[in-house]
């Protein structure tokens, strides 16, 4: 399949299954995560419709911003970055990314809180929870939730979007995002605007979506295999 027959194919199945819950397209982003490709593939998916780009590593995602804002002459994208971020890291991805999903320390928001003095707009954030007991994955503790909660929506800088969450592989999906939808409705009790879930990757982004999820980060469904 060609990269516009996977994009549509990916597009139909959102689609439909919106359609099943009674839900509207326009509900749902679609993050489509170019990591580990060229920056002429994100070119690409701007040539057929996509927006919302999706990186990891900021020593990848960095120079890609700023080469795609060369190639493409009054694109207006929108950068998301979607992997664990490091404190240092901060200045830099807030130097290009439009979206932080990965908040889930004090560490990171002061350096976050810091890095914005230089936007001219805030930047838009997701609070991170982990679902699991691996505290490799990145994440606050979900008992934690509320109160980390009320010092990022009280955060300068920063507008607090609302929850991400990945889904744990050995458990159950319905059960994964059934947790992700009711720590969203805690998280919405202490910052009303935080609506927003983003949860749901290629493999299970149909079962986020009846839970809720707001915005998609799909990869390999869409851009098929990694080049390294």
């Amino acid at each position: 399949m060609t990269l516009e027959q996977r994009l549509n194919a990916v597009e139909g199945h959102i689609s439909s299954t919106l359609q099943s819950l009674g839900r509207s397209r326009d509900e749902v982003t679609l993050v489509v995560v170019t990591k580990n490709h060229p920056v002429d593939l994100a070119v690409e998916l701007y040539g057929l419709g996509i927006r919302d780009f999706g990186e990891n590593r900021d020593q990848e995602a960095q120079p890609k911003a700023s080469e795609f804002a060369q190639l493409v002459a009054g694109a207006n994208p929108t950068w998301h970055f979607v992997g664990q971020l490091q404190s240092n890291k901060a200045k830099s991805v807030a130097s290009y990314a439009d979206v932080v999903h990965s908040v889930d320390r004090e560490s990171l928001l002061i350096a976050l809180e810091k890095a914005t003095v230089e936007r001219t707009k805030p930047l838009d954030v997701f609070l991170q929870v982990n679902l699991t007991t691996d505290l490799c994955r990145g994440g606050v503790n979900p008992a934690e939730l509320e109160a980390f909660a009320e010092r990022v929506a009280a955060a300068s800088g920063l507008n607090l979007l609302g929850i991400m969450a990945v889904a744990a592989l050995d458990e159950p999906l319905e059960g994964e995002f059934e947790k992700i939808a009711k720590l969203s409705q805690k998280l919405i009790a202490v910052a009303p605007n935080a609506k927003f879930i983003s949860a749901g990757m290629s493999q299970d982004y149909e079962t986020a979506l009846a839970y809720g999820a707001t915005h998609l980060r799909i990869g390999t469904a869409i851009t098929g295999k990694r080049n390294y």
